[in-house]
């Protein structure tokens, strides 16, 4: 099978970099699969799980709260400000990170603009997913 690089960048470092066989990313259209030879674009993601193949296998997942993609034919670059690997979630963090974003969702005012709505509500659904995935691990 083709591979490609797959790269995880936050604003502090490169987290991963390696050749893969294929991508499973969370746009905000639903769930990607990114293969060798993908058409080129640029995806927003929500908040989930970046799951690695290779040779066959899921040898990686990952938790990203949000982010972009950039692919091309021969990478996939994915720019997130943190990515953690399922085994390491925690229920407990999920909760308490959820908490917080429902809290800065319900102190919304009708002055507030619809960005900063959707942006709050952005963070409160990727908690959700994360808490999820915390409880599946």
């Amino acid at each position: 099978m083709a591979t490609f690089l797959l790269e995880l960048v936050s604003p502090e470092r490169l987290l991963l970099s390696r050749q893969v066989d294929m991508a499973t990313i969370p746009s905000l259209e639903g769930d990607m699969g990114v293969l060798a030879g993908h058409s080129p674009m640029i995806v927003a993601l929500r908040g989930g799980m970046i799951r690695v193949q290779e040779n066959g296998a899921e040898t990686e997942t990952l938790f990203v709260p949000g982010g972009f993609a950039e692919v091309s034919p021969e990478r996939c670059t994915i720019l997130a400000d943190e990515a953690t690997p399922l085994a390491n979630l925690s229920r407990a963090e999920a909760e308490r990170r959820l908490a917080e974003a429902e809290t800065a969702y319900g102190a919304i005012t009708a002055e507030d603009t619809p960005e900063k709505r959707e942006a709050a509500m952005n963070r409160v659904l990727a908690f959700r997913a994360m808490r999820d995935a915390a409880q599946a691990a």
